[in-house]
């Protein structure tokens, strides 16, 4: 009898097994032949701000480059050393695979989505449609301008087309810039802030259109501040349009990822500070000095205090991690917010939109507003972002850090935008090159390749130099010299 069920339920298995089914048993569902627009843009959008916001030395070392960490025992990035872990390679191919790619792959999906028969919903189904693409675009013009601003001139016109162009040639970065203006315009003229978009699959701004316009017109803000100093872009009537248009007007328009509680969906500084085990970043004694110099009210929540003191590490030298004052209290204290795994990661804020207004304003540009006034703002938003109160702020402005602008308005607000920057190590690098404040040195043991400055670029990727090597020469050459001093077009000090 046994036997007999056992043959029976054989048998009922193989005549259930319909052609269908069979065919179903060949498919893939962890790796799936067709995704979804949406979690291409989620994937682009992570992936984009983990390279941002990660403190990997294989991949992010801006930090340290701008001197507000420094290493305690491997000191090859403190020294400006980036070639031992390949970190051009590993900046370039991330934002050109894992970002880029993505990008296109979910550009061309959404283009082929069919619309309704019915006209009427049809109409709405093309505005939708049009949000989509523009959210991408955004994204895209937000990526080249971060590699643009990281080497120069790089593969744009060809890029991401391996099948035609396996070896892309290189545009110039100020037309690049120029391009990215156009584009930048073209998406903001395609959305529509009635309809809808992308959803909770858009991890910046779950679909929010309206809060995308305000991130395109500062975005825009920021570029034209980035390149102030070409007049052949026009930057000022860049940056008067895209105020005019509105650009971000508190913190509740931040462009934030937010992270969760456990892997691989952490902050990657939780990875890398905590999960890791590894004790290599301290703060770095020309960062720290600057804070105390000013008595900031931020130091508490930047750095822990050594028996009531923030000690800094000598930059570039190493040291014993326990004698120095380190990023982020796992035992708990204001510093523990860097150190959680939901600590959201920022790609563009209100506190940097409003340094770029007051530099606007010092420029000479219509912004509504006086420099003093953007300049408070800005450094009232980063203190209380950072967990301290107005009254903290108002202090600060009053007694340390008083804004008089005049032949100082460089000094002013370099200054305080590369505290305010903390953490955000790119956008402190950025600011440096273009204002030249507060003032850098590159340390005695800096590695031979910088040359004795604090790099205003990276060295294109040794991959591109052995596999494109026609293309990277040509390049190389026509920036002046493929150098870590080499400025880019818009570093004009």
């Amino acid at each position: 009898m046994k036997k007999i069920l056992i043959l029976i339920g054989i048998l009922s298995i193989t005549f259930g097994c319909t052609d269908d089914n069979l065919t179903s048993m060949n498919v893939d569902t962890k790796n799936p032949t067709a995704v979804p627009a949406g979690a291409l843009l989620g994937n682009a959008e992570k992936n984009l701000i983990d390279q941002m916001v990660n403190t990997n030395v294989n991949s992010n070392v801006f930090r340290l480059f701008v001197q507000q960490w420094t290493e305690t025992t491997y000191l090859d990035e403190s020294r400006y050393d980036i070639l031992q872990r390949n970190v051009p390679d590993n900046h370039w191919r991330t934002l050109y695979r894992d970002v880029l790619r993505d990008l296109k792959e979910a550009s061309a999906i959404v283009s082929v989505e069919p619309l309704n028969a019915d006209p009427s919903k049809a109409a709405i189904e093309l505005k939708v449609k049009n949000n989509k693409l523009a959210i991408i675009e955004l994204l895209n013009v937000y990526t080249y301008s971060v590699l643009v601003d990281t080497f120069g001139n790089i593969p744009y016109t060809q890029a991401l087309q391996s099948d035609k162009f396996p070896s892309p040639t290189y545009d110039d970065a100020q037309t690049i810039y120029a391009d990215l203006f156009i584009r930048l315009d073209a998406a903001l003229l395609k959305l529509d802030s009635a309809n809808k978009s992308f959803g909770d699959q858009d991890f910046i701004y779950q679909g929010n259109v309206a809060k995308w316009e305000k991130f395109a017109n500062s975005l825009k803000l920021k570029m034209a501040i980035t390149v102030a100093d070409v007049a052949e872009l026009n930057p000022k009537s860049k940056a008067e349009a895209a105020i005019a248009a509105g650009v971000f007007t508190a913190s509740t328009d931040n462009a934030t990822l937010q992270y969760l509680e456990t892997s691989p969906n952490t902050n990657p500084l939780y990875e890398d500070l905590v999960i890791s085990g590894r004790y290599d970043f301290v703060a770095a004694d020309t960062f720290v000095d600057r804070l105390n110099t000013l008595n900031d009210p931020r130091r508490q929540y930047f750095y822990i205090d050594i028996e009531g003191v923030y000690i800094g590490c000598p930059y570039a030298e190493g040291g014993d991690f326990e004698n120095f004052s380190s990023a982020g209290d796992p035992t708990g204290g204001p510093t523990t917010r860097l150190l959680e795994p939901t600590l959201e990661g920022i790609l563009l804020d209100y506190t940097e939109v409003q340094f770029y207004l007051a530099e606007a304003t010092e420029r000479g540009y219509t912004t509504g507003g006086t420099a003093k006034s953007f300049y408070d703002n800005a450094v009232t938003s980063s203190i209380v972002y950072w967990g301290g109160t107005v009254s903290d702020a108002t202090t600060y402005l009053t007694n340390d850090a008083p804004y008089t602008g005049g032949v100082n308005w460089k000094k002013e607000i370099g200054t305080q935008a590369s505290i305010a920057f903390y953490n955000r190590g790119f956008e402190a690098w950025t600011s440096y090159r273009k204002l030249d404040f507060p003032v850098l040195d590159a340390p005695a043991n800096a590695a031979t390749a910088a040359e004795g400055v604090v790099p205003r670029r990276f060295t294109y990727p040794v991959n591109e130099q052995t596999l494109n090597k026609a293309n990277y020469s040509t390049a190389a050459t026509a920036i002046g010299g493929d150098k870590l001093k080499t400025k880019l077009f818009w570093d004009k000090n």
